[in-house]
């Protein structure tokens, strides 16, 4: 696989990271990415302040190279755990969910690399004008959280490069050799790769999850919750229940109520696939097996090749 520009701002072998996804991302996955050349990243999307900071610790007693934490920034405890990513001296920060500038300066002040994550190109430069090293364009593919444009990573990658002088970190729908060439070719200097990982060996997700998504097909998956903050979510009792509201037209107010809280922690981490929420992205339907990390960068690997040779 290619070397690129993002390899020498992070320090990193192959221009890939894997998503800092809550409840999926932990210590395991995150070492087990930076081990295989690539950027791991710890989700503290639903990390205490304590909790991020044992995995931060014990990804770095797991390998001695890069790794970065994802923070959303519209986390409650998002000023918590940027004072614990500042104590333990993270070399990377992906943010998310929020006002770029707001961290920004005082993470680079520090020599921590900063990267955010947008959905579109009005907060692409507002990234670069914060200041930041590069940024994430994720398109309408992606699970979880999702840009209220439904840009395609297709269109976006292109038109974020075209757009910003800064590195441009494809993301979305990415879940092979082949797909990581076609972003490169777009322009992108490197992928963020979130279900494939999030079904690895090495995510703390449950098995439960991991078999449900194993058994998905083409459109098992749908962008829910657009009176909100679009979300992507698997088949299952709980997305039944949202499509039912949302067809007969049911209020934001209604819809809040209707997640709860800690849904996704009784869905990706507990396992309950009737009253949990499954988010992952629509790559889902590629993925058919358990793998370990490392044959999962064998794979990208030797699919980056074949698309090489295709051209």
């Amino acid at each position: 696989m290619i070397r690129t520009n993002l390899c020498d701002i992070l320090d990193i072998e192959y221009p890939v990271i894997s998503g800092g996804m809550v409840w999926c991302s932990g210590w395991k996955l995150a070492s087990a990415v930076s081990n295989e050349g690539g950027l791991g990243l710890i989700g503290a999307g639903s990390m205490s302040p304590e909790v991020l900071q044992e995995h931060i610790r014990k990804t770095r007693a797991a390998t001695s190279k890069p790794f970065g934490v994802n923070l959303p920034l519209m986390s409650r405890d998002a000023d918590n755990n940027i004072n614990i990513i500042e104590q333990e001296r993270v070399p990377v920060v992906f943010t998310s969910a929020g006002n770029p500038s707001k961290y920004t300066q005082r993470l680079k002040a520090q020599g921590i690399r900063v990267i955010h994550v947008i959905a579109n190109e009005k907060f692409a430069v507002k990234a670069q004008e914060a200041g930041v090293d590069a940024v994430v364009a994720e398109g309408f593919e992606a699970g979880g959280h999702n840009g209220k444009e439904e840009t395609t990573t297709l269109v976006l990658v292109k038109q974020i490069a075209d757009k910003v002088s800064v590195p441009v970190i494809a993301a979305g729908g990415i879940a092979s050799g082949e797909q990581i060439a076609a972003m490169l070719c777009l322009g992108a200097a490197g992928v963020q790769i979130g279900t494939l990982f999030a079904l690895s060996e090495e995510s703390s997700a449950h098995i439960n999850f991991k078999n449900a998504a194993f058994a998905a097909m083409e459109g098992d998956t749908k962008l829910f919750f657009r009176k909100l903050s679009p979300t992507r979510l698997l088949k299952g009792g709980f997305f039944s229940m949202v499509e039912e509201a949302e067809n007969r037209g049911a209020t934001a107010e209604e819809l809040l109520e209707i997640i709860g809280i800690g849904r996704s922690k009784l869905g990706i981490f507990d396992g309950d696939l009737q009253n949990g929420e499954l988010e992952i992205g629509q790559a889902v339907s590629m993925i058919r097996k358990l793998k370990s990390v490392k044959t999962i960068f064998e794979e990208l690997k030797a699919g980056f090749d074949l698309a090489k040779t295709r051209l």
